[in-house]
């Protein structure tokens, strides 16, 4: 019996010594636990001196008062396009905010200001200021988010960004190519108006600054403004006419569609009608020239009958080919041209009351007859005409313009 109740005792403590070591285990877990769970909770340090705990940053400062004043200053890194046909422009800036925030004083023996990164922002109020016109912009992130917080004691606070905008610009392109477009950045608030918070430039005209070597391929940058925005400064005759037909026809493709004349259009079609007109000319001449010749050729061999033409002008005559110079029958040629003289002077001669009508008849045929014996004439002159017209016009159009 002793022994039977010594064996169960034994077995009683060896149950409460497992029980004990298991308790204790979680009793340690449970410890590790809370470490963890409280490390998790603790505020930050800089959380800790800021406050942050302690107010409620959904709420503008001085919620219910005035309007809180925000300092805006811009510094233009580059400016990587402007496009015509879209109507935009793209630029990298750093946008800085300032405002105070008596919220996040604290209190420091040197007056040294904290610097943080974007972590805190979403803690904290900032400012909602948004680009008007915008189409698409983004922060940069390489190798972290080019976000800057930098708190003073005294609770003064500025915020810094490096953004790339792409923003409309509404251009006029009636005096292109040598138009001065006007492209604006605006930036405003998206919650709040002119009663909770007031935008101004913390610099005043000096708030907007940029890089001293920003330039572009195709316009000259006049100036930048705090107020205004940015300022944008932006045969041989069938060859030709086909060549301004192609440059013509790229302009219109690159350039948006507008329901007015532009002032490249002015310059592109003058210069097309004064290479069309050279092409008449040119036309005119040939055909002329090609009548006197076979005049000449008609009085060379009228009393023999046979004419001795080279290949071009025998072609001219009978419309085939020939490898060399022929020598061509063109008495029926001369008999069909006497007999039509001899019958528009028999009609003259049968009308006795058209004595001034013969008379112009008469000078008409004499202009007609210069122009064919001196054809060279026209285009002696118009070696002359063409380019003096065109640099007129050239004068007037620059003038004009610019």
């Amino acid at each position: 019996f002793n022994f039977g109740v010594s064996q169960k005792l034994m077995k009683t403590m060896a149950i409460q010594q497992t029980v004990s070591n298991l308790l204790t285990v979680l009793d340690k877990r449970e410890i590790k636990m809370r470490k963890i769970d409280s490390t998790k909770v603790r505020p930050l340090k800089s959380e800790q001196l800021l406050r942050i705990e302690d107010h409620d940053f959904a709420l503008r400062p001085g919620f219910g008062g005035s309007p809180i004043p925000v300092g805006i200053d811009v510094q233009v890194e580059s400016i990587d396009s402007i496009s015509e046909v879209d109507m935009d422009f793209t630029m990298t800036l750093y946008l800085r905010h300032y405002w105070k925030d008596e919220r996040l004083s604290f209190h420091s023996n040197k007056n040294k200001s904290m610097t943080f990164d974007g972590r805190l922002i979403k803690k904290i109020w900032v400012p909602d200021v948004f680009f008007v016109h915008s189409k698409r912009s983004f922060i940069h992130d390489t190798t972290v988010e080019n976000i800057m917080l930098r708190v003073y004691p005294d609770g003064n606070v500025l915020f810094s960004l490096r953004i790339t905008v792409s923003a409309m610009c509404f251009m006029d392109f009636s005096r292109f190519p040598l138009d001065t477009q006007n492209c604006s950045l605006e930036l405003e608030s998206y919650a709040y108006n002119e009663d909770d918070l007031m935008l101004y430039w913390k610099h005043g005209n000096k708030s907007l600054s940029t890089d001293e070597h920003i330039s572009l391929s195709q316009f000259f940058i006049e100036e930048f403004s705090a107020s205004s925005g940015l300022a944008f400064y932006s045969s041989t005759g069938i060859t030709t006419v086909l060549t301004m037909s192609t440059i013509m026809t790229g302009v219109s493709a690159s350039m948006p569609q507008v329901s007015y004349i532009k002032a490249v259009d002015v310059y592109l079609w003058i210069s097309f009608l004064f290479v069309f007109l050279s092409v008449i000319e040119y036309a005119a001449v040939n055909y002329l020239t090609t009548i006197e010749e076979r005049k000449q050729l008609k009085k060379r061999g009228k009393a023999s009958g046979m004419y001795s033409i080279d290949a071009v002008q025998a072609m001219a005559f009978d419309g085939c080919f020939h490898d060399t110079d022929v020598d061509m029958d063109l008495t029926a040629f001369s008999d069909r041209c006497e007999e039509n003289e001899t019958q528009a002077r028999a009609a003259n001669i049968s009308n006795v009351d058209t004595t001034r009508i013969k008379r112009k008849r008469s000078v008409k045929g004499n202009v007609g007859r210069i122009i064919l014996r001196n054809n060279h004439v026209i285009d002696t002159y118009s070696r002359i005409i063409f380019p003096s017209v065109y640099i007129v016009f050239n004068f007037f159009y620059w003038g004009l313009y610019i």
